[in-house]
């Protein structure tokens, strides 16, 4: 008799909490996930959101899931499926009032992706492009400044990562590389802090090459770009130094 009760109180238990978890509905399930969101349990946190987007793909809160999966993701620094999952939600869900703050979240997965200069770029340049295309769509947005912000750190980045490479060529005496990156730096990044360098480096690299009258075109440039540069005094040396040098060709043998 106690073994037949016994079974029938496991039998009954079992079902109850079978019972239970049928029944939650979307929201019930969100809000669980929210809770332990809250608690800042994102592990467990992904489970329910995941539940409510395979399940509950039509609900009212198929947004609200699908955003907090992401930011689940993001706070446990898992950018790369982070930035996946705030994709998906401005793909299908592109009229959520969480897609301004996903397309800028996807930028944010970048941006901390993203290396230092010396290393490979990949990312850095992702991010700039995720970050220009919040602005565009969002110019407005109260995360517009931040975005424009990163993307100026982000661009100087890139033009440094650029200008290191020319000054190496330089030192190992690859004047005519340094040249090509030295005019990468100060054509294509010129409103960075290293333009400025880069066309004086570049004089330089005309200078090394024999080239003076090329020189002494980056040198009149510099001084109509930037009269008061931090780098005047260096281009007014280079200056004499290229003066004297196209005077000595002039005057040389059969001249």
């Amino acid at each position: 008799m106690v073994t037949v009760i016994v079974s029938i109180i496991l039998i009954m238990s079992g079902c109850g909490s079978s019972n239970l978890t049928k029944i939650l509905s979307a929201e019930e399930r969100f809000a669980m996930g929210k809770t332990k969101f809250d608690d800042e349990d994102y592990l467990e946190a992904i489970t329910d959101f995941e539940i409510v987007k395979m399940q509950f793909q039509g609900s009212a809160v198929a947004d609200d899931a699908q955003y907090y999966l992401a930011e689940s993701r993001f706070k446990r620094e898992e950018y790369i499926l982070a930035a996946m999952e705030y994709q998906t939600l401005k793909s299908s869900m592109p009229s959520s009032s969480f897609a301004p703050s996903a397309q800028y979240k996807i930028g944010l997965c970048y941006y901390h992706l993203a290396p230092n200069s010396y290393l490979d770029q990949e990312y850095t340049a992702r991010a700039i492009d995720e970050f220009q295309a919040f602005i565009e769509y969002y110019p407005k947005d109260d995360l517009a400044p931040d975005a424009t912000a990163k993307i100026k750190e982000l661009t100087d980045r890139l033009a440094k990562k650029l200008y290191d490479i020319a000054d190496l060529y330089m030192i190992l005496e690859y004047y005519k590389s340094a040249t090509i990156y030295y005019a990468t730096v100060f054509e294509k990044y010129n409103d960075t802090q290293y333009a400025e360098s880069a066309l004086i480096g570049r004089a330089r690299s005309f200078v090394a090459r024999n080239k003076f009258t090329d020189a002494r075109r980056d040198i009149d440039k510099y001084f109509d770009k930037y009269s008061d540069g931090h780098l005047v005094s260096d281009a007014k040396a280079l200056q004499q130094e290229i003066s004297t040098k196209i005077s000595e060709n002039s005057s040389g043998p059969g001249k």
